[in-house]
């Protein structure tokens, strides 16, 4: 059958490749559209994109496989789009969102914290400074806050960064 002169499968082939486009662009420019994922939650633009992809998709093997009519067809591929995509849902994009940040840091986040001087800091001079976080040791270049000297082994408190410069104070533990 016909829908305005283009045969229906190449319409699901249309729409199948339109929707690989339309994610592969979101994919790039992602960023961009999640604003409008936290004003309309439940719009996701992902799961818009993966229905028509599954949908597209089933109705396009259904046509060109079975001799089924064009009503049931797209019926069944409803059916299977909404089943796939309430799985991706559930199984892939929930656990993803609720899953912890990754365990990157940002300069801000290593104010406060207390690291250890591995290369001496000399007065008014750069020396490295290591601290211990959940994904390892981190290393950075350090300079002392006021304009002291820092000897090596030394336990310092971080203070500020500036220009991806550590400035530290040494640290005297109360406990």
């Amino acid at each position: 059958m016909m829908v305005s002169d283009t045969p229906i499968e190449m319409i699901y082939l249309t729409m199948l490749i339109a929707s690989g486009i339309l994610i592969i662009v979101y994919l790039l420019f992602g960023d961009i559209l999640e604003g409008i994922g936290e004003t309309v939650n439940f719009l996701n633009p992902i799961l818009i994109l993966a229905f028509i992809t599954f949908f597209s998709a089933s109705g396009f093997i259904l046509e060109k496989v079975t001799t089924i009519n064009r009503p049931v067809i797209i019926a069944i591929s409803v059916l299977i789009a909404l089943i796939l995509d309430t799985l991706l849902n559930v199984f892939v994009l929930v656990p993803m969102s609720t899953a912890e940040e990754s365990l990157t840091y940002t300069e801000d986040s290593l104010r406060g914290r207390v690291g250890k001087i591995i290369v001496p800091i000399p007065e008014g001079g750069f020396g490295e400074i290591v601290i211990r976080s959940k994904s390892g040791l981190i290393s950075k270049p350090a300079a002392h806050y006021d304009t002291g000297m820092i000897d090596a082994g030394k336990r310092v408190l971080v203070i500020d960064n500036q220009q991806g410069v550590l400035l530290v104070v040494p640290y005297e533990d109360d406990t």
